[in-house]
């Protein structure tokens, strides 16, 4: 199954911890990242799309993302 993932958050360190831990459970960069100003937190945020590949799964709409 091909899986897909975007993640957001502040910008700050958590995001690029959260993108990191992405990566080293095998997803990949897709795309180009975002960054964009949230009004209700009077905050920039960032984006960054990522998928995966996991050979012998089938997806369905129950199918946890972040357990991957």
């Amino acid at each position: 199954m091909k899986l897909y993932r975007f993640l957001t958050g502040p910008d700050d360190a958590t995001f690029c911890h959260k993108v990191t831990a992405a990566l080293n459970k095998g997803w990949h960069l897709f795309g180009s990242p975002t960054y964009g100003f949230d009004q209700a937190s009077n905050a920039m945020r960032c984006g960054q799309a990522v998928v995966k590949d996991v050979e012998g799964q089938e997806y369905t709409a129950d199918t946890k993302l972040s357990d991957w």
